[in-house]
């Protein structure tokens, strides 16, 4: 079966390569390739954060992870399992995505960041999206896939090329099929050099904003910001000198570091993801987006997902 995929994302470009895989042919896409998609701004490391429902999403969260772990075996991916801190104030419960998890315990007196009082500790993959995104489309093209720049703006564009329309547009759903439960979810992150700590740390307890610290081999994110309705492209300087004081409390004393960049990308919020069929006569569409801030976090698990829908190679 020819499949059309829009959208070159993480979510494009891992649903095209499983239905590769699943032996189709498929053309991806999409108005803006890498390194110029929201997925190329991701922080990245392994959370489900801001995605909906929590039984699905825990589904797709858990396969997603033992994929990046799998493919962390693979230098050119861009991907190390680390072991970093989530950072609390007082005891947190257990949180509701522990089963995806297998290291996850306590965080010892000495992985606490001083001033707060509780923690978890867990290893999960961190994702470099520079690196990350050119694997995944050389593993695309070298599986036979096509990927072309080109904006489509109806859904019959397509339809009239190939019975099967993958739509992993994110936002661009709003427009492309008329979505208005989408809105965006600003987020602002400096890129710094070199990474002052090792792993990541985030601090669930800042009430004046997130913060974290996500270390990469040579770089490391600092966050962030998570503005709903705000579409705004714009890097805010203001903003950015509150990441870096929120960040700094998380720091060791006299880190030293340079900030090199300055990012925006806009999360595709939604009440819940939306990975559904829909039939308009004899033409299909597979929705699979709005994933919030766990894009990269559930790919692998919403692509497999799509290939079931999709259906078997005739």
């Amino acid at each position: 079966m020819h499949v059309i995929v829009l959208g070159c994302g993480v979510s494009g470009l891992s649903c095209g390569i499983r239905l590769l895989e699943a032996g189709h042919t498929v053309e991806i896409r999409a108005r803006e390739l890498p390194p110029h998609t929201t997925s190329d701004v991701a922080a990245a490391v392994w959370g489900p954060y801001r995605a909906f429902p929590q039984d699905r999403v825990t589904a797709w969260a858990r396969r997603t992870f033992n994929v990046l772990c799998e493919l962390a075996a693979r230098p050119e991916a861009g991907i190390q399992v680390v072991r970093g801190v989530e950072l609390f104030n007082e005891a947190p419960p257990e949180p509701w995505w522990a089963p995806c998890v297998p290291s996850l315990r306590a965080a010892t007196a000495e992985e606490l960041v001083p001033g707060f009082s509780h923690g978890y500790s867990f290893e999960a993959p961190i994702i470099e999206m520079p690196r990350y995104l050119p694997f995944l489309q050389a593993r695309f093209r070298e599986r036979g896939g096509r990927i072309l720049q080109r904006e489509v703006r109806s859904l019959d564009e397509v339809w009239r090329e190939a019975p099967v329309v993958v739509n992993c547009t994110g936002l661009g759903a709003r427009s492309l099929v008329g979505d208005d439960s989408l809105f965006p979810i600003r987020g602002e992150v400096l890129r710094v050099a070199p990474p002052p700590v090792a792993g990541f740390i985030v601090d669930e307890s800042e009430v004046r904003g997130i913060g974290y610290v996500i270390s990469r081999s040579a770089d490391c994110i600092l966050g962030g910001t998570a503005e709903d309705g705000n579409d705004s492209l714009v890097p805010d300087p203001a903003k950015g000198e509150a990441i870096l004081e929120r960040c700094r409390r998380l720091l060791p004393s006299g880190a030293r570091f340079q900030v090199l960049e300055h990012k925006v990308g806009l999360r595709p919020g939604r009440p819940t993801v939306r990975l559904e069929e829909e039939r308009v006569g004899e033409h299909r569409v597979i929705h699979n987006y709005g994933h919030g801030g766990a894009g990269v976090t559930l790919s692998w698990g919403c692509a497999e997902e799509v290939v079931a829908l999709v259906g078997p190679v005739h």
